[in-house]
């Protein structure tokens, strides 16, 4: 879709307590991806701490029933667009028209914060600081998929994402392993902090469970390494159950239905969490997953989890899941035929499940961000020098951890004294990474 045909809408306006809240959060979002429920929850959150929250989205119009989640939070307003994202298919002219759109948007709504959860657009001149969220990253997807770097074709695409970095005020990922990632593969640009999703609980958490395995983890994305499903589900007793914008049309399977695998298609957000809730086990043998959302769903409708031994996963899910190397189909099988077939076993993961998933929640997420918006809205002495002097900036762990100590699971690079917490603490503070000032009236320092 070309920039000219993405028209944007107001659906939702903003209420008349927009101007007198504390914060007023100008909040990218994109309609394909988990960044949608992410930014749903933590919206309903903020706004029920009193302040304000205008969505903008992007990567295509909002379905209805997107629709009805925003009109379900009173007081969120959205407005709408169908620009295309970085990752799309020739986005540039779209990401121009796009920050064009934003710029008028802030203009009009005077934001305290502006908040990102996308690429690209960081270094418009905003009149406010900056948040950027990595939800995920293409190179990174490449990486863990492939091997290997990207082709020269991502070139453009690594740039946007790099100045999107060094343009940002803050960037938060929701887990160490997606920030290590971008350090990896981006070098080091700002202060940081690691903020986990958070999402509430399903009204049918305790449903009747049935016989079958369920997963979202496409065929088609290599990431999400749904094939493995598809290539072992006939070796086991329970029906393999696939929801999401899939086709089981492919190379392995000679364009025939594959035994023992029901494909639900497009599935909405109360769909979705109807079938979750009467799941008994959920599989996602992902080789790359930066956040985990729709797994989270799954522990917070008690489904026993059978995950990807990576090393995102492991962070928030070590100890309460099973875990297979993406690429050990015999294991998955085992695995899974083990949980079908011991129901104790399946009931105790399930259970551990939950107990992790309810760490999570939207309101932990909530204030962590309100603790990142208030340290960035604080008033702070903008010098007229050009070149600014080098800064220690906090990287804030606003999410629990378990297990080893993180210099020993994830390396000492870039968290030199983070020690394994105990889960009721949320506000551990390492020093690390040199941050670049900005000026938040418009204009850009100029990096030294």
């Amino acid at each position: 879709m070309g920039a000219e045909a993405a028209v944007a809408k107001v659906l939702t306006p903003m209420p008349a307590v927009y101007s007198t809240a504390r914060h007023r959060v100008l909040m990218t979002a994109d309609t394909v991806s988990d960044v949608w429920p992410y930014a749903i929850e933590l919206s309903k959150a903020l706004i029920a701490r009193g302040h304000a929250v205008a969505l903008a989205a992007m990567g295509g119009m909002p379905s209805r029933e997107q629709q009805r989640e925003v009109a379900a939070v009173p007081g969120l307003a959205l407005h709408a667009s169908a620009y295309k994202l970085a990752w799309m298919d020739e986005p540039w002219e779209d990401m121009r028209a796009a920050g064009k759109w934003l710029l008028n948007l802030a203009r009009d709504l005077r934001p305290t914060i502006v908040h990102l959860n996308g690429f690209g657009h960081a270094d418009l001149p905003w009149p406010a600081p900056v948040i950027t969220v990595a939800h995920s990253c293409v190179l990174a997807w490449w990486r863990a998929v492939h091997g290997a770097p990207p082709p020269p074709a991502w070139l453009r695409y690594r740039q946007c994402v790099e100045t999107s970095l060094r343009a940002s005020d803050l960037l938060v990922a929701p887990t160490y392993a997606t920030l290590r990632s971008l350090e990896r593969h981006y070098g080091t640009h700002g202060g940081a902090r690691v903020i986990a999703h958070g999402r509430s609980a399903s009204a049918e958490q305790h449903a009747a469970k049935g016989p079958w395995i369920f997963s979202s983890a496409r065929m088609d994305d290599a990431g999400g390494n749904g094939q493995a499903l598809a290539n072992i589900a006939a070796k086991l007793s329970w029906p393999v159950y696939i929801g999401g914008d899939t086709s089981h049309r492919n190379s392995n399977s000679g364009g025939k239905d594959i035994d023992n695998v029901r494909m639900l298609g497009q599935l909405g957000n109360a769909q979705w969490r109807r079938w979750l809730a009467h799941t008994s086990i959920y599989s996602a043998p992902s080789r790359y997953e930066p956040s985990g959302v729709s797994i989270l769903d799954a522990a917070l409708a008690r489904c026993a989890l059978v995950l990807g031994d990576i090393e995102s996963l492991r962070e928030l899910w070590d100890g309460a899941a099973l875990f297979v190397a993406p690429d050990d189909e015999q294991a998955l099988a085992r695995t899974l035929q083990q949980l079908i077939d011991d129901e104790v076993l399946r009931e105790r993961y399930a259970a551990l499940a939950l107990r992790r998933a309810q760490m999570y929640t939207p309101a932990n997420m909530a204030e962590s961000y309100l603790c990142a918006y208030n340290d960035l809205a604080a008033p702070r002495g903008i010098s007229t020098s050009s070149a600014q002097p080098e800064r220690a900036t906090l990287v804030e762990i606003s999410a629990p951890t378990f297990g080893v100590r993180q210099e020993e699971r994830h390396g000492n690079a870039a968290f030199p004294h983070v020690w394994n917490r105990e889960p009721s603490r949320h506000h551990d503070q390492v020093v690390a990474w040199h941050g670049r000032g900005r000026s938040h009236r418009g204009g850009r320092r100029p990096d030294p």
